[in-house]
């Protein structure tokens, strides 16, 4: 669901005429229609990520820059991945990325923290492993430090239809298309393959965005 805080289009328009009068409609993420607001404060998890980023970047550019600053076993991580994708392809360096990451073990937030939802940062990632948003975060700042820009990263919230619960991806805008690099499998494929996928909310370091569709695509959800 949709966090509370999230306003929606102007109170005159109802959601499918604004839909309609949007140029853009259907053109987001999995063929979405996208609303953007740069009020990160209705996702906490992800303002606390953002906020504990402040001092583990240090330590990972530090680790990047000088391999004697790697002094823990996930900066030593963090350094093997940006060497392992270095000099590749740009489809290669994605998936690079993704495979490496996959490779941690899924496990719920429950179990680690004894809540039923927490986001982790990388390195609380790397050092206990964590669910999906878990995996897209990690992601989404190896990417940051390996020199792909805020803007062309997102993490998405979104329902899976075949298996009828939540999950989270990381999009890169790449190669002219949205790319995926999901969890569930070491494969890259466009946006436009998941069918099944319909993303709910998804956000990078300064911007947040709603997504919706018109009456006809809901209907065949």
């Amino acid at each position: 669901l949709l966090p509370a805080a999230w306003s929606r289009p102007a109170a005159a328009q109802t959601l499918q005429d604004f839909m309609k009068s949007n140029k853009n409609a259907g053109q987001g993420l999995f063929g979405s229609t996208e609303i953007s607001s740069a009020n990160l404060t209705a996702l906490p998890q992800w303002a606390r990520v953002l906020s504990k980023m402040k001092a583990e970047r240090k330590l990972f550019r530090a680790c990047l820059d000088n391999q004697a600053a790697c002094s823990t076993a996930g900066l030593k991580s963090w350094r093997e991945v940006a060497a392992a994708a270095r000099g590749k392809p740009q489809l290669e360096q994605l998936k690079t990325v993704n495979g490496y990451f996959n490779r941690w073990p899924y496990k719920v937030d429950r179990e680690l923290y004894g809540v039923s939802e927490f986001w982790a940062t990388p390195q609380e990632f790397m050092k206990r492993s964590g669910d999906c948003e878990d995996y897209a975060i990690a992601k989404f700042f190896a990417l940051r430090d390996m020199g792909y820009s805020n803007e062309q990263l997102r993490i998405v919230i979104l329902m899976d239809r075949i298996r009828r619960i939540g999950h989270a991806v990381l999009a890169a805008y790449a190669l002219g298309d949205i790319l995926v690099l999901d969890s569930l499998t070491d494969l890259v494929f466009s946006h436009k393959k998941y069918k099944h996928y319909v993303p709910q909310y998804s956000m990078n370091e300064t911007t947040r965005w709603a997504h919706f569709y018109d009456k006809n695509r809901t209907a065949s959800l």
